[in-house]
């Protein structure tokens, strides 16, 4: 198998592993293109509908992390491919007003030229047709463009750096360049800063990430790394932990809040120091964001009750998971969980794994499945 096939088949493996432990501890220049398929009436398990507060938006593909454009009126999202020859791992845009889906990259643009700054100096050529993002995240660069940083596995491991522009015909996003992954690193998320320098997850190595054959870890798989153009990947003290997960930075890049799903934990580390300086308790944690209130909010999969959804879950195509979630509040100061801010039974939509905050509502996204949630804060 390919490094690359590891990596892809590896998430659906940790997230079943994952579950059965909870139980058992307690572009350049691209044009956009706009999907006429954006809200089908339903998919073939569940209708894309409503329950409660939230409401199923469909015409995704496994919609695993998303971010806030300027102005908060649209979102831009990743979206995760689930093999080696699936290439549906793409960036789209969604308009809260007009809840249309219109891609922006692919990858394949051998046109795509690198720009000094972005990344590093020996990347130089555009991802191919491959492309399959993970993890992402979006800053306001120093030189005021705006960044969007990429964790992709299709085409190679790496962290690719795209800029991201407002047009009259919209959103684009262009290709700048990367940073190419640790040796034998698989990683998971990135905390994007504003000079240029990240922060992101190994979640193990690439060589054992498929090997769970001896049942789940008990000893550290990975860490966190700070990456910058001059000391490149340095591994943050402080942070060796079970599964490395979703990661988010403070604007000053002093410190992180780094997700442990195998410890079912978020911690607080002191970059400077090296040091954890808080942590909270939260099952099976996925990604974390910032609310536009400061605190955090966790995907925690820690409602899972039936290992057997998991199963039934990485054998469908283009429909969702019934897998029950949660998005968690955490206090970033005395690192208390502040409890739910919302909770599925895993209708319309399980298997959450972002919660991103814009305005009053909550949008959830999915590693598998064909749809986003989109919830009214406050409603019954």
């Amino acid at each position: 198998m390919s490094r690359s096939a590891l990596r892809l088949a590896f998430l659906p493996v940790v997230s079943a592993m994952l579950a059965l432990a909870s139980m058992v501890a307690g572009c350049a220049g691209s044009a956009p293109r706009t999907d006429s398929t954006a809200n089908p009436t339903a998919s073939a398990t569940t209708e894309c509908g409503r329950k409660g507060p939230a409401r199923a938006i469909c015409g995704f593909t496994n919609p695993e992390d998303m971010v806030p454009l300027p102005g908060d009126r649209a979102l831009l999202i990743g979206e995760y491919g689930q093999s080696a020859d699936d290439h549906s791992g793409g960036l789209v845009v969604f308009d809260l007003a007009t809840e249309s889906r219109t891609v922006v990259y692919q990858g394949g643009d051998v046109a795509a030229t690198a720009e000094a700054g972005w990344g590093a100096p020996a990347c130089t050529t555009a991802p191919d047709e491959r492309f399959n993002s993970h993890g992402i995240d979006l800053v306001r660069r120093d030189d005021g463009r705006l960044a969007l940083l990429v964790v992709q596995h299709g085409s190679r491991e790496a962290v690719e750096f795209f800029e991201v522009q407002e047009a009259d015909a919209g959103w684009q996003v262009d290709w700048r360049g990367c940073v190419p992954s640790p040796p034998d690193a698989s990683l998971n998320e990135v905390a994007a800063l504003s000079d240029g320098s990240f922060f992101t997850t190994k979640m193990a190595s690439l060589a054992g990430a498929a090997d769970l054959s001896g049942g789940f870890p008990e000893a550290p798989t990975g860490s966190a790394f700070y990456w910058s153009a001059e000391a490149g990947f340095v591994v943050v003290d402080g942070t060796a932990g079970i599964m490395p997960n979703g990661i988010v930075a403070s604007p000053d890049g002093r410190t992180i809040y780094m997700n442990a799903s195998g410890e079912n934990s978020i911690r607080k580390v002191d970059v400077e120091r090296g040091i954890e300086v808080g942590r909270a308790s939260v099952s099976s944690p996925d990604n974390v964001t910032w609310s536009p209130d400061g605190r955090l909010l966790v995907a925690s999969l820690g409602g899972m009750s039936d290992p057997a959804l998991f199963e039934a879950c990485l054998h469908t195509s283009g429909r969702p998971c019934a897998i029950p979630f949660s998005i968690v509040a955490v206090d970033p100061v005395s690192m208390t969980n502040l409890g739910a801010v919302y909770e599925s039974d895993g209708q319309p939509m399980g298997a959450g794994t972002v919660g991103l905050q814009v305005g009053d509502e909550l949008f959830v996204g999915s590693f598998k499945g064909d749809r986003i949630l989109r919830i009214a804060l406050g409603d019954d």
